[in-house]
């Protein structure tokens, strides 16, 4: 007769320790249900990920519950694991039935990343019981201190549980007190015990293995023969024994009167099930954990190669019961020899956690591989192409965030992940996606399309412009709805080619302002009311503008008072940099009539990659941030961005994110962009570049120059967007990834320490200014017939030693002399950010570059004060700083305000300098003196001069 079959004469049922969905559909379960009476099914991670991972079965079921919605790689998993335990469940069905509810059990786990978190456990198992919906599910809880809470629990609202990773006889007899208070609260609460059924899963061979290495260990160690022979002889016995002794405590715990009144009422006694019965060691039988343990009311669930092997050889007999006392022995001699099963018990238990969540991340990386290829271009691609000492950092620190489990503390916002300060507090942005209200924006995009404005204007600065402004430069302007502008400067001439571009009669503002405190949009804010007001009337002025600000802030109040057509909050946990997917970003969007919702499908693709669930190895986000983060720790920390035609301006937002969220303590990156791609010679080994695009944007000159770049050893990472929709998904990649190389760099990646300085300084400038009527006087070191010439004595000094004398481009010269490998140039230009200037700037930087080989940044003031000037001023001191100011043409006033916007202008250029220069960089402002135009030629005349 078949041996496993025979087992049930016994009293004890046959599990399998295996599940797949083929093995289902070919009936090979229910074949082994006839042939060999198994009666029930277990499943872990690691069998499901041999059975995702390691075989194409699945493809099929992924490709077609993504075609219905993409979703989350921990709920893509669940939808394929609920399918098998149902199949799995309603094939052994009728053993449930005929065994009246007490076999026919089909096994699924609860996350083991949940393993110490009881209210995360007893969520997750209510989830799967209600989704698997079948009377024959088990699901699995771990023995862990946590884990118990939830056991008693959820046995009180009537699941059947499957107790797992347990090994140690005290930790078992808590587990059955668990079952049996639960059972008593569920009667308590008038329910039927009858119908819930449980086993404790007693784990075997594992113990043998971790005893018999310190039994090993102690015989090597042994002079006396009989005491080698002694320990010798404990081998292969300690597991077995461990189990005996805890079948003994099952007899007690399920007898005796406080039992006996549950089993009047129906109740069923929680079974041992012998888990890990696999042998491990080869010098032992392969069905020794079987052999040994057979007796009445248990149960045995074994892997496939065990089940085969019983078959064949397997010799059944009530072995359980037998040599009792000798069990008692090998644990004592085991005590007397100095290893202690407790602490072995409690290491297991806490390595049995690590190896089920190991196996989770394996399984995970599996499914979020085969969701990311089904999915295909509807994700941006992303290649990383490093060098082989890059490459193999990167591999290193993947695996140490994937076993610190440093992705899930990110998203559980942790903040022990940076360095422990208030990062917590500023996570908003991770969710802020899932969380728009596309029915508000649409219903709000569908007002202002009623409205028939010709412009729309966004008054603000770093986090609240940049990202508006990307979606303006990126979008075509859509029919129906007004032009998307962005006005983020004090500049008198920029103010006034703003107020020109546009119809002001038939212009809606957006002022936004997380604080409701920024000069700019404030004082940008009163002089376009004015103007409106001046247009069509004070009374219906405040019904053309909108109001994004964070709740309670100055700003709120000045809306209400002057009845703004509406606000739209902001969260106070998102930083401004990283509020591009929040309202700060999506009004503007919606005001333009972009589509949010498509927008923020496409975005939420990005999420979920880069998701809790989505192992560092798969994450996308994850594994740029590893990328730039340990690059910059090897002194690659010049984070070059080449941004395609029509995502051009993507880099300016990426540039404040980068700087201002890793330039501080002295550390950080410094993004560089707008430098068009050079030859190899041009660049230093401090480069570390990034390449977006969009597909069918090809450049064969530009490729043909990237690939010299990687072929010379500089790292470079490619980007391609299906498409101008997917823009959202670069807004997210990039916060992640700043937010991961932040805690490469060990820094607080959400604060900005040294922004506050220059304003400071601005304010005392400003007060100064409304006190006399004019800024504190300053005297250059020098002046020209075309500029004046400022700095602070140390500089001053170090320009003299180097050769500056009563010329420009002798102070040029100096300044630029000071340039070391590894450092960059910034041109930091408080004049009208247009096309021309942009030109100007672009030219000398390129000159800088090719002539000295060092990175570049052309900036705008005070535009990059809210950007990239948190890492000029708190980032390394590797910049050289070029400031150039110039006298106004024609000044604009504020009203109700004595300083204009010239003289604020002038207040921040100052206040920046300040700041500078106290930092000890290495810093030179350039005032140039009349024509703009003529000084900004004269200014180049000199660099290149100095250059050459």
């Amino acid at each position: 007769m078949n041996p496993v079959k025979t087992l049930e004469n016994h009293g004890q049922a046959i599990w399998l320790d295996f599940l797949a969905r083929g093995f289902i559909a070919k009936g090979e379960l229910k074949k082994l249900i006839d042939t060999d009476g198994v009666k029930g099914v277990t499943s872990n991670p690691s069998i499901f990920e041999k059975a995702i991972g390691s075989s194409d079965e699945y493809d099929g079921a992924i490709g077609r519950a993504l075609q219905k919605a993409d979703r989350p790689i921990a709920d893509l998993f669940e939808h394929l694991a609920v399918e098998d335990i149902q199949h799995a469940a309603d094939v052994l069905r009728p053993v449930y039935d005929e065994f009246k509810g007490n076999d026919g059990f089909v096994s699924l786990e609860v996350s083991p990343y949940l393993a110490m978190d009881t209210k995360g456990t007893i969520a997750e198992a209510m989830k799967l019981w209600h989704d698997v919906h079948r009377k024959n599910l088990m699901v699995k809880v771990p023995a862990t201190a946590e884990g118990l809470p939830a056991i008693e629990y959820l046995t009180g609202k009537g699941l059947n549980i499957n107790i797992t990773l347990l090994f140690s006889q005290e930790v078992y007899i808590e587990v059955a007190k668990a079952y049996i208070a639960g059972l008593e609260q569920l009667v308590a609460d008038g329910g039927d015990p009858s119908h819930v059924a449980s086993v404790a899963s007693f784990f075997v061979s594992r113990i043998d293995s971790a005893v018999d290495k310190q039994l090993d260990e102690k015989i090597a160690r042994a002079n006396d023969p009989h005491e080698k022979e002694r320990l010798a002889a404990l081998k292969g016995k300690v597991a077995i024994a461990n189990a005996k002794l805890a079948y003994q405590e099952y007899k007690e715990l399920f007898s005796g009167a406080r039992w006996e009144k549950l089993a009047a009422k129906g109740a069923k006694p929680q079974r041992l099930l012998w888990a890990s019965t696999g042998t491990k060691n080869k010098e032992y039988s392969d069905v020794l954990y079987v052999e040994e343990l057979i007796g009445p009311n248990t149960v045995n669930t074994v892997p496939p190669a065990t089940l085969d092997a019983f078959r064949d050889h397997g010799k059944p007999r009530d072995s359980l019961e037998e040599n009792v006392e000798e069990a008692r022995r090998v644990l004592a001699e085991l005590d007397k020899s100095g290893i202690s099963l407790d602490a072995i018990t409690a290491e297991l238990v806490k390595d049995g956690v690590k190896l089920f969540a190991d196996a989770a991340d394996k399984l995970y990386g599996a499914v979020a591989f085969k969701r990311a290829t089904v999915l295909g271009s509807a994700i941006s691609a992303q290649k990383l192409a490093l060098s082989p000492g890059l490459e193999k950092a990167v591999e290193k620190g993947t695996e140490e965030w994937r076993a610190a489990a440093k992705i899930r503390k990110l998203w559980h916002k942790d903040k022990t992940v940076w360095t422990g300060d208030d990062e917590n507090k500023w996570l908003g942005w991770l969710d802020s996606a899932a969380k728009a209200d596309i029915a508000d924006y649409e219903d709000y995009a569908r007002r202002v399309k009623g409205q028939n404005f010709s412009d729309a204007v966004v008054l603000g600065m770093g986090g609240s412009s940049l990202g508006p402004e990307v979606l303006a430069q990126t979008f075509p302007k859509k029919a129906g709805f007004p032009k998307l502008h962005v006005l983020d400067s004090t500049d008198p001439a920029q103010v006034r080619t703003m107020e020109k571009a546009i119809d002001i009669k038939k212009t809606v503002f957006i002022v936004s302002s997380k604080s409701g405190g920024t000069t700019e949009p404030n004082v940008m804010k009163d002089y376009f009311f004015s103007q409106v007001s001046k247009a069509i009337g004070t009374e219906a002025a405040g019904h053309r503008f909108i109001a994004v600000t964070d709740p309670g802030s100055s700003l709120e109040k000045v809306a209400k008072k002057q009845g703004f057509a509406r606000v739209f909050y902001g969260d106070p946990t998102i930083g401004g940099r990283y509020s591009v997917l929040s309202p700060f970003g999506l009004v503007p969007a919606a005001t333009a009539g972009i589509d949010v919702k498509s927008l923020i499908r496409h975005t939420l693709a990005m999420v979920r990659s880069c998701g809790a669930d989505v192992p560092p190895h798969e994450n996308p986000g994850v594994q740029l941030g590893l990328a730039i983060g340990l690059a910059g720790l090897e002194g690659r920390d010049k984070v070059t961005i080449f941004s395609s035609k029509k995502i051009a301006d993507f880099g300016a937002w990426a540039e404040q994110l980068i700087a201002e969220s890793t330039g501080k303590d002295g550390k950080g990156l410094i993004p560089i962009d707008g430098e068009t791609l050079g030859e190899v010679s041009a660049y230093g080994n401090d480069r570390f570049f990034i390449d977006l695009r969009t597909e069918g944007e090809n450049d064969a000159a530009h490729d043909a120059r990237l690939d010299a770049l990687e072929q010379a050893g500089h790292p470079v990472v490619r980007i391609v967007m299906k498409s101008i929709e997917h823009i959202g998904q670069e807004f997210y990649r990039f916060e992640m990834a700043t937010a991961v190389a932040g805690a490469v760099l060990g820094i607080n990646p959400f604060n900005q320490p040294d922004v506050e300085a220059a304003k400071v300084k601005t304010r005392e400038l400003t007060a100064a200014f409304e006190k006399s009527g004019k800024l504190p006087a300053e005297k250059p070191v020098v002046s020209t017939n075309g500029a004046d010439l400022y700095t602070d004595e140390i500089n001053a000094s170090e320009l003299r030693d180097a050769g500056a004398d009563g010329t420009l481009e002798s102070w040029i010269k100096a300044h630029l002399s000071r340039l070391d490998a590894g450092d960059y140039v910034a041109l930091l230009a408080y004049i009208e950010r247009n096309a021309e200037h942009i030109d100007t700037l672009q030219g000398v930087r390129l000159a800088v570059r090719d002539q000295r080989h060092v990175a570049t940044c052309a900036e705008f003031g005070p535009r990059f004060l809210h950007s990239t000037g948190q890492a000029y001023k708190g980032g390394p001191d590797s910049g050289v700083f070029l400031q150039i100011t110039a006298d106004d043409a024609k000044d604009l006033p504020v009203p109700g305000q004595k300083a204009s916007f010239g003289v604020i202008k002038a207040a921040q250029a100052r206040g920046d300098f300040d700041v500078l220069t106290e930092r000890g960089r290495r810093a030179l402002r350039v005032h140039l003196k009349g024509d703009l135009k003529s000084g900004l030629k004269t200014l180049d005349r000199a660099i290149r001069q100095a250059l050459n």
